[in-house]
């Protein structure tokens, strides 16, 4: 057995524990999840992320063996998917955001969160999965993608950088959801916690399915600006899968440790934005970076700018508050 099917195998038996263990314990029908609780799940799913981490380092050296030249040293793949998973990881905060505007949209009860948000991100770990294995054969036979994914990235940075605030997403105006309420029976209830309820003898749908169609579609739309991202970091589709499905996995318990905490971070939008155009910008110029700069040292700096700005637009968020928008509005906006 090669090495990376030996890391597959470890993250596939990680994972089935791990969800095992969620479903098993911490997924119970109609519970509300408390703080202590969502900060132990995040504790988990970062921990076992960190733990994988670890697991690459010991095995780097393999890793390199079998990279057939393509990695340079035994701590290059382990410091991808530290840099790509914090990519993801920064990514998926953002998500929340539109969580919350989604499950507040269509009333959704709380007690119905824990559930819907578990069926919704394992929808769009399947819907990750395809689009990954499509981007990667396609960069494989055609590079110079790269470098259109290089421009995309630079234009959705900017884009987001200047983006107006006042413009915020309208989950009854989203063509997913326009395009379910013409071709599906909708109800304009939860069913009591189902997704499918019969009415006049016919299958009908609820605001439940309709939530997790939602979360999955718009988890796939961030995917457009993250998987890019990852390959700006990596080229190895081992790095990219694991570091994606391992920060989506962490979404739901972020969204109940953070949904409170979520609008206070004005300035992460921006930190996000400052990673996905320096990405850009190194897929464009990858290669005549390289003839100056080797392979693992891109990798720390990488790293390091994501730290930075990642870090920093939270600390900064936390600490000052943004001209023009009182505390109490911020506030009011979460409730």
């Amino acid at each position: 057995m090669s090495t990376h099917s030996l890391v597959y195998l470890v993250f596939g038996v990680v994972l089935t524990i791990a969800l095992s263990f969620d479903l098993g314990l911490l997924s119970k029908k109609n519970k509300t999840i408390t703080i202590r609780q969502a900060l132990l799940q995040t504790f988990l799913w970062v921990g076992l992320a960190l733990a994988f981490f670890v697991f690459l380092w010991f095995e780097g050296g393999l890793l390199a063996q079998e990279s057939n030249g393509s990695v340079a040293n035994s701590s290059q793949l382990p410091l991808e998917f530290l840099s790509a998973y914090l990519m993801e990881w920064s990514l998926s905060i953002d998500n929340i955001f539109v969580f919350i505007l989604i499950f507040n949209s269509f009333k959704v009860k709380e007690k119905h969160y824990s559930r819907v948000l578990l069926v919704g991100i394992l929808m769009a770990i399947v819907f990750r999965v395809i689009f990954i294995t499509l981007g990667v054969a396609l960069v494989a036979k055609f590079s110079w993608l790269l470098y259109i994914f290089g421009v995309f990235l630079i234009y959705t940075g900017y884009t987001m950088f200047t983006a107006n605030e006042d413009e915020q997403f309208d989950p009854h105006d989203s063509k997913v959801y326009k395009f379910m309420k013409r071709f599906l029976p909708l109800v304009n209830h939860d069913g009591e916690g189902k997704y499918v309820v019969r009415v006049n003898g016919k299958p009908a749908y609820t605001i439940l399915f309709v939530v997790v169609v939602l979360l999955a579609a718009i988890d796939l739309v961030f995917a457009l600006d993250s998987i890019p991202a990852v390959m700006g970091i990596s080229k190895d589709p081992m790095i990219i899968y694991t570091s994606n499905i391992f920060a989506v996995l962490g979404l739901r318990s972020l969204f109940f440790l953070l949904r409170g905490a979520v609008t206070k971070f004005d300035y992460l939008q921006q930190g996000i934005a400052i990673v996905l155009v320096f990405i850009g910008v190194k897929m464009l110029g990858e290669h005549y970076i390289s003839e100056w700069i080797d392979k693992p040292t891109q990798v720390f700096i990488s790293l390091g700018v994501i730290l930075v700005c990642i870090s920093g637009s939270i600390f900064y968020s936390i600490f000052i508050n943004k001209k023009g928008t009182p505390k109490d509005e911020k506030d009011a906006s979460v409730n």
